[in-house]
């Protein structure tokens, strides 16, 4: 991301870590802001903090937020009970941070487990972020559910591939792409990257 794109996600999402770590609660980045850290760096105008929130959690996050945020605390409480989304804009710039509650899945639980420590600016705090593999793995999901029409999606699966190469565990990325129903479009986007051969 560039500099001034960066500090503007920086500044959006502190509080929001910061509560959920006052809160106990596991989190990582993922989304455009995970694939630019792991991949080609590209301009965002939201940012994705996946959570793992419970309704014990939700009148005390909203209480530490709502003097930063525009947060809807019945948004908050139905994300959390049919593990879904909600938003939080950040006041000062008006940008957007979208909160996934984690699916029940190993998956998604594996990949919190997974995450890792990574400043978005040189010489700050870091943040969890989700692994090269869970970002690829989570863009191939959102690439079918969008009718694999989005090149943004696309081209952020790639950028992740190309950078990380040799360093991605493959056995790790086709085993989950299996489990998800996405090992065709994995299959696609190796060969698109340059690390498989076209059958």
């Amino acid at each position: 991301m560039s500099e001034p794109n960066t500090r503007y996600i920086f500044a959006a999402i502190t509080p929001i870590v910061e509560a959920l770590e006052q809160l106990g609660v596991n989190y990582h980045i993922g989304g455009s802001v995970a694939s630019s850290i792991h991949g080609i760096i590209r301009a965002t105008i939201d940012a994705d903090l996946v959570a793992n929130l419970e309704l014990k959690h939700v009148h005390p996050l909203v209480k530490l937020l709502e003097a930063d945020y525009y947060i809807d605390e019945d948004a908050v409480r139905d994300a959390v009970k049919r593990r879904g989304s909600f938003n939080a804009i950040y006041l000062d710039t008006m940008l957007k941070v979208d909160v996934f509650i984690p699916k029940s899945r190993l998956f998604d639980r594996e990949e919190l487990r997974r995450s890792q420590l990574q400043p978005l600016i040189e010489g700050s705090r870091p943040f969890y972020v989700a692994s090269p593999e869970g970002t690829v793995l989570n863009k191939l999901e959102w690439y079918r559910m969008g009718d694999e029409v989005s090149d943004r999606q696309w081209n952020d699966i790639l950028g992740v591939l190309k950078v990380q190469g040799t360093n991605l565990d493959m056995a790790y990325l086709q085993r989950w792409a299996a489990a998800l129903k996405v090992s065709d479009l994995l299959e696609r986007a190796l060969v698109d990257a340059g690390l498989a051969e076209s059958n």
